[in-house]
């Protein structure tokens, strides 16, 4: 219960304050929040398989996170940031579906 009322309080405060991000660090938002949604579902998956550790999650999310922004500077870089963004969202949207896919049979035993 307290992960997500910690939620609805940060979408609360980000709906109030309206941040603003820094036009340089615009292009890695995206990617970033893909690869957190790839922790969170991997999360939830391990917490329906029993596994789930707190230690792993955080560890899984930061990771996530800095990795794929990573990948997306060097890819800027060397001038190929699109092809590389586009290729960080396809390896997270696939672990995001086979997660999900994971889940659904889990919930549903289907």
């Amino acid at each position: 219960m307290l992960p997500l009322i910690g939620l609805l309080v940060g979408i609360v405060v980000g709906l109030l304050l309206e941040p603003t991000l820094p036009l340089a660090l615009q292009p890695y938002l995206p990617i970033a929040i893909v690869a957190a949604l790839d922790a969170l579902f991997g999360a939830f998956r391990a917490y329906l398989e029993g596994v789930f550790s707190d230690r792993v999650f955080v560890i899984s999310f930061i990771s996530n996170v800095l990795i794929a922004a990573l990948i997306v500077w060097v890819g800027d870089q060397i001038g190929v940031g699109s092809q590389l963004s586009t290729a960080v969202v396809v390896v997270l949207g696939i672990r995001i579906f086979t997660n999900a896919a994971a889940i659904r049979r889990q919930l549903f035993h289907a």
